[in-house]
């Protein structure tokens, strides 16, 4: 007599179409290969994918996330690239006591009972950027970014960090989403002729920027570091070889990262999607995601949230990147942050990586400023203030 196999479906909640075509298609690659080895495995059980596609409209989250709870009957959905869709479904996981196992580092100040979150809080990739930025750099930065929480929040820490080391923010651009009107921000740059640019636009808005700034770099002789938390492999082939190459990125996920675990993992991706194919840190992300519910799954024997949760923080999982495992105070993962240099060739240098994976800390409630600002930095007249870091609703 056969075994009958539970079925037990988990929601991708990825747009792939719309501004993030290109991030999300890579996402849900990542959550689906994750799929195909759990289901290949001895669990006794088969995840099965149920996907909606809200395409990049933040309004149609909800909606999307209602018909998995309400219709498939769902408790866990993997998703969520930008903060704004990630806080549109919130309210209808409360109701319905589902768990959003979340991929996209973001900006923090956030921890909620409803929401796994396996992508880098600010502490893994915000901080190391700055404290390479101004040990190595200098402490006086340009910003520029899409006018959403990830660039509010993000330039706000920045800011932080920057003015306790005696720097400054010379000064501050934000774009509307989507707009690739982007000429005034490259003109500004130029004028002020910055030691260094922190970049938190995204989509189509920063390969634009990309484009027109190595352009401008050239015509004026400019050698100005670009920094970004959010440049990834797939977004280097959408620029073009010219304007992608020689930028600063933090990551704790880069796919030429130096471990056997990831090795496997990109022949094993590129073997199902493609050999032109790239998994970027969210896209590693999303695999995690789905194997952490795989296997806490089966560690409790059910589905059920309390019960996959309270096995979640059981377990160690070694990912390609390097190890992972949840802070059960705060539902994030100690991850391994780097930071790397784009290459011509559309993949990444990594110069720097931590000793060891690093505590999540996502209101910062930890962060020593002092440890960041250099002695010769340092306004030797004042001690480094001490931040506001509030938290964003």
């Amino acid at each position: 007599m056969l075994r009958t196999i539970e079925e037990i479906p988990v929601g991708l909640l990825y747009s792939r179409s719309g501004p993030y075509a290109h991030m999300g298609a890579e996402m849900v690659n990542g959550a689906l290969l994750a799929i195909e080895e759990i289901n290949a495995g001895d669990f006794g059980f088969r995840l099965v994918p149920v996907a909606i596609d809200p395409g990049g409209d933040v309004e149609r989250y909800e909606a999307a996330c209602a018909e998995m709870v309400n219709r498939h009957r769902i408790t866990h959905i993997v998703g969520c690239y930008t903060s704004a869709s990630r806080k549109q479904v919130l309210p209808q996981l409360s109701r319905s006591n589902a768990l959003l196992w979340h991929p996209a580092r973001y900006e923090g100040f956030e921890a909620c009972e409803h929401i796994v979150y396996i992508g880098a809080a600010p502490n893994q990739h915000v901080v190391p950027l700055a404290r390479h930025m101004i040990e190595t750099i200098g402490s006086e930065v340009f910003c520029v970014g899409s006018n959403y929480i990830w660039t509010w929040e993000t330039n706000r820490v920045l800011r932080e960090i920057v003015e306790a080391a005696g720097g400054s923010i010379l000064g501050e651009r934000v774009i509307a989403l989507g707009d690739t009107d982007i000429a005034h921000l490259v003109d500004a740059i130029v004028e002020k002729r910055p030691p260094v640019v922190f970049n938190t636009l995204v989509g189509e808005t920063s390969y634009a920027f990309f484009r027109a700034w190595n352009e401008a770099r050239r015509r004026h002789r400019l050698d100005i570091p670009m920094l970004s938390c959010s440049l990834s492999e797939p977004e280097l082939k959408l620029i073009g070889p010219d304007a992608s190459t020689g930028h600063i990125t933090s990551s704790v996920y880069f796919d030429s990262v130096d471990r056997e675990e990831n090795r496997s993992f990109v022949e094993r991706y590129r073997r199902s999607f493609g050999a032109d194919r790239s998994p970027f840190s969210d896209a590693e992300a999303s695999y995690v995601c789905v194997m952490l519910l795989g296997r806490a799954i089966s560690r409790a024997g059910r589905p059920a949230v309390s019960s996959v949760l309270d096995a979640a923080y059981r377990d160690r999982f070694e990912a390609p990147h390097g190890p992972v495992w949840l802070d059960p105070t705060n539902n994030h993962c100690y991850l391994t942050p780097r930071i790397a240099t784009s290459r011509s060739d559309f993949s990444f240098d990594v110069f720097w990586q931590a000793e060891a994976p690093v505590r999540p800390d996502p209101f910062l409630a930890r962060l020593d400023l002092g440890t960041i600002a250099t002695p010769a930095m340092l306004n030797v007249h004042r001690s480094p203030r001490t931040p506001y870091l509030r938290v964003v609703k």
